[in-house]
């Protein structure tokens, strides 16, 4: 991703964004759209939209893919916004239609699994934010990332490959119905050298 971020001036509208994803973390897009509601005058919430500028790769049917901030975009289009502000990172307007998915792929831009993190045709990516569906490992991984349990990491969809790890070894009703105690258990998990290979690994302090 070295493309040079290109800040479109203009604003676009929220509905017209493509996800290059089909889950978000319900409880992260809950907390966000709390986040903005704090933000009451106009003034700060403009603020606000200019510094988190949507990140999108422009494809050959002139679309804007999203290819990071979804959970962004579907929590202020939750709250009625209808406007936001993107920033070109990839430019693949000349690539034929047919191409266009293989190479999103190629560069990681685009992460087609669902809830259950099995892997889907890109045709079956939701066409709006507001399609995106709830994947509660998602919304564990991001809890368990800003309860220090791993580092934030360059890596593309590194939550989602926590997610995946998490949903193997934690029932899903836990982590629907005892959230906090899915945390504790993946708290342990995210320390165990079961997890070493996963983006952003604290580990453990002794190899005992």
């Amino acid at each position: 991703m070295a493309n040079t971020r290109e800040p479109l001036l203009h604003p676009v509208p929220i509905t017209s964004l493509r996800p290059t994803q089909m889950t978000v973390g319900m409880r992260e897009v809950k907390e966000k759209r709390e986040r903005w509601r704090e933000h009451k005058s106009t003034k700060k919430q403009a603020e606000l939209l200019g510094k988190h500028m949507i990140p999108v790769v422009l494809g050959p049917d002139k679309r804007h893919y999203v290819v990071d901030h979804h959970h962004l975009a579907r929590a202020l289009h939750d709250e009625g916004v209808k406007d936001v502000l993107v920033t070109v990172i990839g430019d693949l307007t000349m690539v034929d239609r047919d191409a266009f998915w293989g190479v999103m792929d190629n560069k990681r831009w685009v992460y087609p699994y669902d809830s259950k993190g099995e892997r889907r045709h890109f045709k079956d990516l939701p066409k709006s934010v507001a399609d995106l569906k709830d994947d509660p490992f998602r919304s564990l991984a991001g809890e368990l990332r800003r309860a220090g349990g791993f580092a934030k990491d360059t890596t593309p969809f590194s939550e989602f490959l926590w997610a995946d790890f998490l949903r193997r070894k934690v029932k899903r009703k836990t982590v629907e119905t005892h959230f906090a105690a899915a945390m504790e258990h993946a708290l342990a998990l995210a320390k165990s050298h079961d997890a070493v290979y996963l983006p952003g690994w604290c580990g453990p302090a002794s190899d005992d």
